[in-house]
C-alpha cells in the first residue's frame, strides 16, 4: 500500500509511449515557464506603463545581470536535481531522501554567497556596463534588491526542480502560477498606491517568492512522501556531494558564461542610447515568452532521459529524443509565425501607443530571432539529453562558444550594423553553442546502441 501511494505522487517516466509522456509532462512545464518569466513580463509592464520610458530603460538594462545570476541558479538546480530523477529511476528511495538532503544544502550555501557577492559589486557591473547616467541609480535600486533578496528564487527553483524529478510537472506549475498571482497583486500596490518607484517592483517580486517558497514546502509536506528526509539521512558522503556538484556546478556556469555574452552585448547596446535599450528590453520580453516552448521540452527531455539512465533503458532515450525534436521544431515554427506576424502589437502592450521608433526596433529583433527558433529548439533538446545523462563537458564547451558569438556580436556587428548587429547575437550564439551539441549527442547516441548490441550478443 505504501509502495502504491508513492507511485501515485510521482511519475514514472520509465514506462510508456515516450512521444505522450513526454508532450503531457512538457504542457505543465510550458505554462511554468511562461509563468516564470511574467514575473519579468511584469515588472516591465506595470514599470513601463506608469513609471515611464525611462524607468522602463532602467530596469530593462539590469536583464542582463538578472540572468546572469538568476540563470545560473537556475541551471545549478536544475543540474543538482538530475541526480535525484537518476535514483527514482534506479528505484533507490534512500538515495532520493539523501539527494534533498544534498540539494538543499548546497543551494543554502550558493544563496549566501550568490547574494553577498551580488549586493557588493551590482553598481561595479552596472557602471562597467556603461548603463547610461540618467538611468543608473534607477537601475541600481531595482537590482540590488534582487539580489539581496535572491534566496527565494534559489529555495523555490530547487523545490520545483526537485518535485519535477520525481516526474510531476504540474505541481510546480501550480505554485509558480500562484507566485505570479501574489505579484500581480503585490507590485501595483507598491508602485502605485505606496509610491515605492522601482525598489517597490523589486521589492514586491521578492515577497511573493517567499510566500510561494511557503506554499512549495507545504505541499512536498503533504504530497510528496520521497523528499521527507529522515534523521539517517544527514549524513556526509563525499561522492554523491560530488556526483551533485559535477552536474550543478558546469550547469549553472554554463548559463553565467552564456549571461556574461548578454552582458557584454548590454554594453554595446547603451553605446546606442536609451531608445535602442528599452526597444531591446520590451522585444526580449516577448522573446523570452516565445521561446519557452522550445525551453520546456528541454527540461522535459532533461527529466525523461535522467530517469531512463538511471533505469538503464538507452533505447528509450534515443527514441524519446527523436519524437522530441519533431515536436520542439514544429512549436518553433508556429511561434515564429506568430511573432513575426503580431510582434507589432505585442511590444505595443510594454511601451503604449505613440512609440513608433521602439516598436519598429523590437520588430527588428523579433522578426531576426524567430526565423531561427528552430536552431535553439534543438540546442535545448541536445543540452538537456546530455545533462541528463550527466554529461557535463560539451554542454560547458558550448557555453562558452555562445559566449564567443555574443562577444563577436557585441565587438564587431554592433559596431558595423548598429542595432540589427546586436540583434543578430542570439541566433550566432544558437548556432556556435548547437554545433558541438550535436556532434556530442550522435557521439553517444551510438555508443549506447553498440553497448545494446553487445548486451543482447551475451542474452
Amino acid at each position: 500500500m505504501a509502495e502504491e501511494k508513492i507511485k501515485g505522487a510521482v511519475k514514472d517516466l520509465t514506462e510508456g509511449e515516450p512521444a505522450k509522456l513526454i508532450f503531457y509532462f512538457t504542457l505543465p512545464l510550458l505554462a511554468g515557464n511562461v509563468f516564470q518569466q511574467l514575473f519579468g513580463f511584469v515588472d516591465t509592464l506595470i514599470v513601463g506603463r506608469f513609471l515611464g520610458v525611462e524607468a522602463l530603460a532602467a530596469v530593462g538594462c539590469t536583464g542582463s545581470l538578472m540572468f546572469l545570476m538568476l540563470g545560473f541558479v537556475m541551471g545549478m538546480t536544475s543540474g543538482f536535481s538530475i541526480y535525484t530523477g537518476q535514483r527514482f529511476g534506479a528505484k533507490d528511495f534512500p538515495g532520493i531522501r539523501y539527494s534533498v538532503v544534498v540539494c538543499l544544502t548546497l543551494s543554502i550555501i550558493a544563496t549566501i554567497i550568490l547574494s553577498a557577492v551580488g549586493v557588493i559589486y551590482c553598481r561595479e557591473l552596472l557602471i562597467f556596463m556603461q548603463t547610461p547616467p540618467e538611468i543608473l541609480d534607477g537601475a541600481y535600486s531595482f537590482i540590488v534588491i534582487i539580489y539581496g533578496g535572491v534566496g527565494g528564487f534559489v529555495i523555490i527553483q530547487m523545490q520545483s526542480n526537485l518535485i519535477r524529478a520525481l516526474g510531476d510537472s504540474k505541481m510546480p506549475t501550480v505554485i509558480q502560477a500562484t507566485t505570479l498571482c501574489l505579484n500581480i497583486l503585490l507590485e501595483p500596490v507598491a508602485i502605485i498606491v505606496l509610491n515605492l518607484g522601482i525598489p517597490g517592483a523589486a521589492g514586491a517580486t521578492i515577497l511573493s517568492l517567499i510566500l510561494g517558497n511557503i506554499i512549495c514546502f507545504i505541499y512536498i509536506k503533504k504530497k510528496v512522501p520521497l523528499l521527507h528526509v529522515k534523521k539517517e539521512d544527514f549524513k556526509f558522503d563525499k561522492q554523491v556531494v560530488i556526483e551533485h556538484l559535477k552536474i550543478g556546478l558546469p550547469m549553472g556556469f554554463q548559463t553565467s558564461i552564456i549571461a556574461i555574452g548578454a552582458v557584454v552585448l548590454q554594453m554595446a547596446l547603451n553605446g546606442l542610447g536609451p531608445i535602442a535599450v528599452a526597444s531591446f528590453a520590451a522585444a526580449q520580453r516577448v522573446d523570452s515568452i516565445a521561446t519557452m516552448p522550445m525551453m520546456s521540452f528541454g527540461i522535459a527531455i532533461s527529466a525523461y532521459t535522467a530517469q531512463n539512465f538511471g533505469a538503464q533503458k538507452f533505447s528509450r532515450i534515443s527514441d524519446g529524443v527523436k519524437k522530441t525534436i519533431w515536436m520542439s521544431c514544429s512549436f518553433s515554427v508556429a511561434i515564429a509565425i506568430i511573432n513575426i506576424l503580431f510582434g507589432t502589437k505585442l511590444i505595443e502592450i510594454f511601451v503604449g501607443e505613440g512609440q513608433d521608433q521602439i516598436i519598429e526596433y523590437g520588430q527588428i529583433f523579433l522578426v531576426t530571432n524567430g526565423v531561427c527558433y528552430w536552431i535553439l529548439a534543438l540546442l535545448f533538446i541536445f543540452r538537456s539529453t546530455l545533462q541528463g545523462l550527466g554529461k557535463s563537458f560539451v554542454p560547458t564547451v558550448a557555453g562558452a562558444m555562445e559566449l564567443f558569438m555574443r562577444i563577436a556580436a557585441a565587438i564587431f556587428l554592433v559596431d558595423l550594423l548598429g542595432y540589427q548587429g546586436a540583434c543578430l547575437a542570439n541566433p550566432m550564439a544558437w548556432a556556435g553553442s548547437c554545433i558541438p551539441l550535436a556532434i556530442a549527442f550522435f557521439i553517444i547516441r551510438k555508443n549506447m546502441k553498440n553497448f545494446l548490441e553487445r548486451e543482447e550478443g551475451h542474452v
